[in-house]
């Protein structure tokens, strides 16, 4: 049996500016908004590699946790390639994105760093030489 990743899914305070960050931040593209059956927005977004992110608020009746930016057990985080991570750092910071750490260089000479995205989400970025 063979399997594919078909989504990630986000959980956001307030999808709409969350998915308009990822828009504005990594040009996701924004494909589907809608509110669900169960009473949450759901925005869909594709990355440019065509993966797509759900970006979704709470369902009625749903208590939400914390977010949590800081390492951990479980889903941790999601990383993006980046062409040259030094210029996109510059870039992120002028978005006002808190740097989490790093730039550093990891195997195989690829540079890395984290960032911490809306609602507490850590997201790598990696910059692989060619």
């Amino acid at each position: 049996m063979s399997y594919a990743l078909e989504h990630i899914h986000l959980k956001a305070r307030d999808p709409v500016a969350t998915a308009n960050w990822y828009v504005e931040a990594f040009q996701f593209e924004i494909f589907s908004d809608r509110v669900t059956t169960s009473g949450a927005r759901s925005i869909e977004c594709k990355t440019t590699d065509g993966v797509i992110v759900r970006i979704s608020g709470p369902r009625i009746g749903d208590v939400m946790g914390n977010g949590d930016v800081d390492i951990h057990y479980g889903l941790e985080h999601f990383g993006l390639i980046v062409d040259d991570l030094d210029a996109e750092l510059i870039r992120m910071s002028e978005l006002g994105v808190i740097l989490l750490e790093g730039p550093m260089e990891i195997a195989n000479s690829r540079l890395v760093a984290f960032i911490k995205a809306p609602d507490n989400v850590r997201i790598e970025l990696m910059q692989i030489p060619s």
